[in-house]
C-alpha cells in the first residue's frame, strides 16, 4: 500500500548522473545497493558464486578487490559470468586499474591517497576513457595524504572533503566527468559530517558508507545510524553497508534501510510486534519462518504480523495483508486494511505464504495488463 504522507517525503539532493555499466547513479536514478566480495578474486569460480548469492539478495553493483595480476586476469571471466556491473577495487598499483579496465570492469575504485602521482592518476583516467569505465574517488579517513594530515593534524571531515575535491579536479582537468565520490570513515560523526559538507559544495554523485562498521549486528546498527541520517537528509546516490559478514547480508541490510525510509521497495516488508504475554501465537518464530519462506519474492508488498488485537487492526490498515492473533486457535486475516477471514493456527504459515503469493500474482498480472493496454493504445505513442 503506497503512502504519500507529507511527513514521509524525502527531498533528494540534486546530483549529476553517471553510469556504472547499466546502472545509473545520481540524478533521478534509484539509490543503488552495493556489496564487495571477500573471496580471492583470482579464484574466479568462488567469486562468481558469491556474486550470484548477492544477486539473489538484490544487489545492483558488486565490487571486487584487484591486488595482483592474477585478480585482474580472472576479472574478464567474472564479468562475463555475472549479471551486475563489477567495480574493480584498486590500491597502490595503478597498473591494476588499467588491466581491470581492459578486462571489462564497469568502474574503477581508486583511493587517491595511495594510487601514486598525478601522472599515474592520468594514466588510469585515460584507461577509463578508452574502455568506457566510470571511476569512484574513494577517500578514506585511514589513508589520507600526508600533506592533509600535516595541515589538519588528524583525519577530520574537512580533510576528507579537501582530498575528494583535489582529486575531482584532477579528473575534471582531464575532461573526465563520469565519477562518483565517497568520503568514508569508521567514525559515524566524521563520515556523516564529511558527506554533508561534500554534498553542499559539489553536484557529483555520492557513494555513501560507514567503513569498517563491524560485525553483522554492531555494523548494522552503526551503518543504519550513519546512512539513515544521510539518506533521510536526501544525501546519497549509491550505498554499501560494510559488515564483517557475508556479502549478501550487506545487501539485505542495505535494502532494509532503503525500505524503512520508503526510498526503494523490493520484496515483502514485514511489520511485526516484539511480542508479549498477550500474543495469540509465537510471533518471533512465525516472523523468522516467514522471512525465510518469502525471501524469493521481489514484488513490493507489505505484511503485518501482530500477536494481539491491541495494535493489530491499526497496523493492518496500512499493509497489503495483515494478521492479528485471536482466541480459540483462530487468527484474523486482513486484506487492504479490512477484516477478510479467520484462519486456524495450525495452517498459519502455509496460509499466509499462499495469500502473499496470490497477492503478488495479482499485482504482476495487473502490471502486465497495464503494459499491454499501453502498447495497444495509439494515444500512448
Amino acid at each position: 500500500m503506497s503512502s504519500y504522507r507529507p511527513y514521509q517525503h524525502i527531498e533528494r539532493r540534486k546530483s549529476r548522473q553517471i553510469h556504472v555499466g547499466k546502472v545509473a547513479v545520481g540524478g533521478d536514478a534509484p539509490i543503488s545497493v552495493q556489496t564487495m566480495t571477500n573471496t580471492l578474486t583470482s579464484d574466479a569460480q568462488a567469486t562468481i558464486d558469491q556474486i550470484r548469492l548477492a544477486e539473489l539478495a538484490g544487489v545492483d553493483i558488486v565490487r571486487v578487490s584487484c591486488p595482483d595480476e592474477a585478480s585482474t586476469a580472472a576479472l574478464a571471466e567474472i564479468v562475463h559470468e555475472v549479471n551486475v556491473p563489477i567495480v574493480a577495487d584498486i590500491h597502490f598499483h595503478y597498473k591494476r586499474a588499467i588491466e581491470a579496465a581492459k578486462a571489462g570492469a564497469a568502474c574503477l575504485r581508486i583511493n587517491p591517497g595511495n594510487i601514486g602521482s598525478a601522472e599515474r592518476v592520468r594514466e588510469v583516467v585515460n584507461a577509463a576513457k578508452d574502455y568506457g569505465c566510470s571511476i569512484r574517488i574513494g577517500v578514506n579517513a585511514g589513508s589520507l595524504e600526508k600533506h592533509l594530515l600535516e595541515k589538519y593534524g588528524e583525519p577530520n571531515p574537512e580533510a576528507l572533503v579537501e582530498s575528494a575535491l583535489e582529486h575531482a579536479k584532477i579528473l575534471e582537468d582531464h575532461d573526465f566527468h563520469e565519477f562518483k565520490i565517497s568520503v568514508k570513515a569508521s567514525d559515524v560523526f566524521m563520515a556523516v559530517a564529511a558527506y554533508q559538507q561534500l554534498a553542499d559544495c559539489c553536484d557529483h554523485p555520492l557513494h555513501i558508507g560507514i567503513t569498517e562498521a563491524g560485525s553483522k549486528r554492531a555494523g548494522t546498527v552503526k551503518s543504519s545510524i550513519g546512512l539513515g541520517n544521510l539518506l533521510w537528509a536526501g544525501v546519497g546516490d549509491t550505498m554499501r553497508v560494510s559488515l564483517s559478514a557475508a556479502p549478501e547480508e550487506e545487501v539485505l541490510v542495505g535494502w532494509d534501510i532503503l525500505k524503512s525510509l520508503g526510498l526503494r521497495h523490493r520484496g515483502v516488508k514485514i511489520i511485526s510486534c516484539p511480542s508479549c504475554a498477550r500474543q495469540g501465537f509465537n510471533v518471533v518464530e512465525t516472523v523468522q519462518t516467514l522471512e525465510d519462506r518469502l525471501q524469493h519474492i521481489k514484488t513490493p508488498l507489505t505484511l503485518s504480523i501482530i500477536g494481539c488485537v491491541v495494535n493489530g487492526p491499526g497496523e493492518a490498515l496500512m499493509t497489503d495483508i495483515g494478521v492479528t492473533g485471536g482466541g480459540n486457535g483462530r487468527h484474523m486475516v486482513y486484506a487492504a486494511g479490512r477484516q477478510d477471514h479467520t484462519m486456524p493456527a495450525g495452517d498459519m504459515i502455509e496460509h499466509i505464504v499462499e495469500l502473499v503469493e496470490k497477492k503478488v500474482s495479482d499485482i504482476e498480472a495487473s502490471k502486465e495488463e497495464g503494459a499491454t493496454a499501453k502498447l495497444m493504445d495509439p494515444a500512448a505513442h
